[in-house]
């Protein structure tokens, strides 16, 4: 396994593939990986020639009062991960690299990017859009892939991709949760003890969205408050959204219909986590 922090060594690294014809696999993180992270390797190693993990904490997509400086980093350990798993290479860029002095160019899918997340944290999904399109072009990857956890983010991307006529498939694969339900995400490692219990509140939420489907309701209103009403109960976290949107344009469904999703935000503590669930 080799790492490479130099966007034109990764470039160089990629022509070659390009021309040899092997099928490349790219998986975006940005590090202080888990299992979730390492499904999307196994499947980029199962179905690609070589797969590309890149490691970057990506400063355009943090807002000023985010945790862009604690986010937590561990390349030693992620490279352990990485190699267990049959990873290739690590790209591994710096900010100035990516960011150099002078730069001005941004990616905004418009329309998408200031709903659900994108309310509460303006300038993110433009962070995301502009990086994923870097990588992109610096990995030349044949398949991508990512987390529904971030569901928003993997509508955002699609849209990205087809708009612009990238020649990258997309894959989303399942959300990851721990054994008691709680959604695997790097943030996690924020929680102490007891807000780490007190975060099963959420998954416990969507249980609710989904026995109230399962009875045949469809109304999003009734789905919304009972969803409310369960994690206002447990008085330990503080709803940012809940929201029932299409899967394509994330708009607003009144009844259920089609696909859908169903996704929320909440604070437990100082952290916030998200978590959804689909048709």
């Amino acid at each position: 396994m080799r790492i490479i922090s130099s966007i034109a060594k990764m470039q160089q690294f990629a022509l070659r593939a390009r021309h040899k014809g092997f099928s490349v696999g790219f998986v975006p993180t940005m590090g202080a990986l888990h299992e979730g992270h390492l499904s999307l390797i196994r499947r980029a190693r199962k179905e690609n020639d070589l797969v590309v993990l890149s490691i970057f904490v990506n400063p355009a997509q943090f807002g000023p009062k985010e945790d862009f400086k604690k986010y937590p980093r561990s390349l030693k350990e992620d490279s352990r991960l990485c190699r267990s798993c049959g990873v290739d290479v690590i790209f591994y860029p710096q900010a100035k690299a990516m960011y150099p002095p002078g730069y001005l160019t941004y990616v905004t899918v418009e329309k998408l990017s200031d709903k659900l997340c994108g309310r509460a944290r303006p300038g993110h999904f433009k962070g995301v859009a502009t990086v994923v399109t870097k990588l992109f072009n610096i990995v030349q990857p044949t398949s991508a892939y990512f987390g529904q956890k971030d569901a928003q983010q993997s509508v955002i991307i699609r849209k990205l991709t087809a708009d612009l006529n990238m020649p990258v498939k997309i894959k989303v694969l399942p959300t990851l949760r721990d054994k008691d339900g709680l959604a695997l995400s790097s943030r996690n490692a924020y929680l102490n003890p007891k807000e780490r219990r007190e975060a099963l509140v959420l998954p416990q939420a969507l249980k609710r969205a989904r026995s109230l489907i399962k009875r045949g309701v469809r109304d999003s209103a009734k789905i919304i408050a009972e969803m409310r009403g369960v994690i206002r109960s447990s008085g330990a976290a503080r709803v940012d959204y809940i929201s029932v949107v299409d899967t394509v344009n994330l708009e607003p469904l009144g009844l259920l219909r089609g696909d859908y999703l169903i996704a929320l935000a909440a604070r437990v503590g100082k952290t916030r986590l998200i978590d959804n669930i689909t048709d």
